[in-house]
């Protein structure tokens, strides 16, 4: 399996290689290939499984889980004070090395904080979120903030290393674990808010774990040679932008993600927060097992291409394919989402379909900025990051909160992908021209991927303007879809590589 190959380190004392020209295991598409099958299985499993959990599990039941996951997101985007990602930087291994080190002190530090604050204040936050079921279970936010901050510095390791087969290992593990608790414990006769996230816990853990295992494993010379406290002092000064703007940046982005699952349950129930988490869970995944994987690997070569001055050229590649896979579909959810939703999930979560609906455009654009967002790292520009993240915290914040005023879900979700579109479209423009690539030429690549809907969409919107049966919707909408992907398999170079390996002309 291509996500359990060794992959050679690089030399001590000296930056990850630069791409070979023949591609190879030290290729582009070779890496996120590695990277793709483990995401590639993770992502199948829970889209196979949610069927199922969907019938077992209410609701509110998804949407305590949705509170707790967003407790913990947000505070472990603080866990290592953003050093993991100075992690890929250093030009000498044992800086990098010392990095490492310094994420893995600074999580343990803030978990143990973290343990007695959720004893102490848990009545108050219970009470604060408008959710009592989350009683007894806010415990488990200090040990799962330490396994999530360690896996991201581990995982940030490997790919400085390029050891992506361990990263697709831990991936598939923590699905298995995941997905396998969570079933069991519905057919268990448990089948509870807690139990999913007792199961979310588990997953998390595991995988951590058999990370951690596989890096002391091949890695502990490397490790051990180099870690010293004078070392840890100084990459700390060296890279203090990251915690004194990253980490602002990083968790104010995170915290406007977790607005809907904590801001609805206050203004609406915890079954609003379940039909947004599972909106929110199906029309990332088939687009998150693209893009991270892709921004795992263009986070590594575009440090590479900026060195080399071929960032724009790397930049314009990985935006088109990112563009032509996630507009068609997406704008085709935008239009079918409430009937598919009701179909494959059941006549309870026809709302979180509409939610589906709502969210659609905002998708493609959070799902092409996200893994060019890195750029702005590379080029040490955090302050811009933080900006972005101020403006994009403050609007999502206040469309939600005008969407609980006028007591409506809906136009709380509508306001809060209007305001994403606003400002993740503003980004993806920025960071083209942080590249190297002018605004008139990416209205054009833009143009492009936009002029195949057009009639799908037109046909769609007739059909259901005169109200054709339900199925005839769907059917139209899914192979439209399918019909399109064959024709960009058949006549568009760039795509096949893309599903060959995943693969960027000019990239390899």
């Amino acid at each position: 399996m291509p996500g359990n190959e060794a992959v050679p380190t690089p030399e001590a004392s000296t930056p990850p290689a630069a791409p070979t020209a023949g591609g190879g295991r030290r290729g582009f598409s070779s890496d996120v290939l590695k990277l793709v099958t483990g995401t590639t299985f993770a992502q199948v499993l829970v889209i196979l499984a949610s069927p199922v959990l969907t019938r077992l599990f209410s609701p509110a039941d998804f949407g305590l889980l949705a509170i707790f996951t967003s407790i913990t997101k947000v505070l472990g985007v603080v866990a290592c004070l953003r050093y993991e990602f100075a992690i890929m930087l250093p030009d000498e291994e044992k800086d990098a090395v010392n990095l490492l080190a310094l994420c893995i002190a600074i999580v343990t530090g803030i978990s143990l904080l973290c343990l007695p604050l959720f004893i102490i204040f848990e009545p108050a936050i219970v009470r604060a979120l408008n959710a009592p079921d989350l009683a007894g279970h806010l415990w488990l936010i200090s040990p799962f903030v330490f396994v999530s901050g360690l896996c991201v510095a581990l995982n940030y390791w490997n790919s400085r290393s390029r050891q992506y087969g361990r990263l697709s290992v831990a991936r598939i593990v923590s699905a298995v674990a995941t997905t396998g608790g969570q079933v069991g414990a519905g057919f268990g006769g448990i089948a509870t808010g807690g139990a999913l996230i007792g199961a979310n816990a588990l997953g998390q853990g595991v995988a951590t774990g058999i990370l951690a295992a596989q890096i002391l494993r091949d890695d502990h010379r490397r490790l051990t040679r180099h870690v010293s406290v004078h070392r840890m002092r100084a990459v700390l000064v060296r890279y203090k932008k990251f915690p004194l703007y990253e980490s602002w940046s990083g968790l104010l982005n995170v915290s406007s993600w977790q607005l809907p699952s904590l801001l609805l349950p206050i203004y609406f129930s915890p079954a609003q927060a379940g039909y947004y988490a599972l909106a929110f869970r199906l029309i990332m995944l088939p687009m998150d097992l693209v893009g991270s994987a892709i921004q795992q690997v263009f986070f590594q070569r575009a440090s590479d291409a900026k060195r080399d001055g071929q960032l724009a050229g790397l930049t314009e590649s990985v935006f088109t394919v990112l563009l032509r896979i996630g507009l068609f579909p997406m704008l085709t959810i935008s239009l079918i989402g409430e009937e598919l939703f009701a179909l494959v999930f059941g006549s309870a979560w026809g709302e979180a379909g509409i939610y589906t609906q709502l969210l659609a455009v905002w998708a493609v654009l959070w799902f092409i900025s996200s893994p060019l967002s890195t750029i702005y790292m590379i080029q040490e520009n955090q302050g811009f990051g933080l900006r972005i993240n101020i403006v994009n915290f403050v609007s999502r914040l206040a469309a939600l909160v005008a969407g609980g005023m006028l007591g409506s879900a809906r136009l709380a979700i509508l306001f809060f992908a209007i305001s994403g579109i606003g400002v993740y479209g503003y980004l993806c423009v920025r960071l083209l021209m942080f590249s190297g690539i002018p605004a008139r030429r990416t209205a054009r690549i833009i143009a492009d991927a936009l002029l195949p809907f057009l009639p799908v969409g037109a046909v769609l919107l007739g059909l259901k303007f005169v109200g054709t049966p339900v199925l005839v919707h769907l059917s139209l909408g899914i192979g439209a879809c399918a019909l399109y992907f064959v024709y960009l398999l058949r006549s568009d170079q760039q795509f096949r590589e893309v599903l060959g390996g995943l693969g960027v002309p000019g990239m390899r």
